[in-house]
């Protein structure tokens, strides 16, 4: 974040958005259709939206198959663990904030993923 110019809180959530588009893509295989970002305070809460792959979705679809909507989350959970270190140099690139914690749900049902960061402090954004 070094030298950057101040920047609104609507231009960092974009940022935000962008980043981890680029990340779903290039380390999950697939990007979600549509991404937004909310900044509140300490915490950066990520909305991505219809991000299952087309094997995930049928595996979902799977009559009362439990096991297989369980495996999705399990899959998907550990992957993002794995890439911490990375979105977490992501954040602290766009916010210049520490990542405090990391926490995120999937839902098999509408394809919908979130992600909160808990950062050390709040962001500082330029008026708008």
């Amino acid at each position: 974040m070094a030298n950057k110019i101040p920047r609104t809180k609507g231009q960092i959530e974009a940022e935000i958005s962008e980043a981890i588009i680029k990340f779903e893509k290039e380390y999950m295989g697939r990007g979600p259709d549509e991404t937004k970002t909310y900044i509140l305070d300490d915490l950066i809460v990520i909305r991505l939206q219809r991000v299952l792959t087309p094997a995930e979705q049928q595996l979902a679809k799977s009559d009362g198959d439990v096991k297989g909507r369980s495996l999705i989350k399990q899959v998907r959970t550990e992957l993002l663990e794995k890439a911490r270190p990375l979105l977490e140099a992501m954040v602290w690139d766009i916010t210049g904030r520490k990542v405090k914690s990391l926490h995120t749900d999937i839902s098999t049902t509408s394809g919908e993923r979130i992600i909160v960061f808990t950062l050390d402090s709040g962001i500082v954004c330029k008026e708008n």
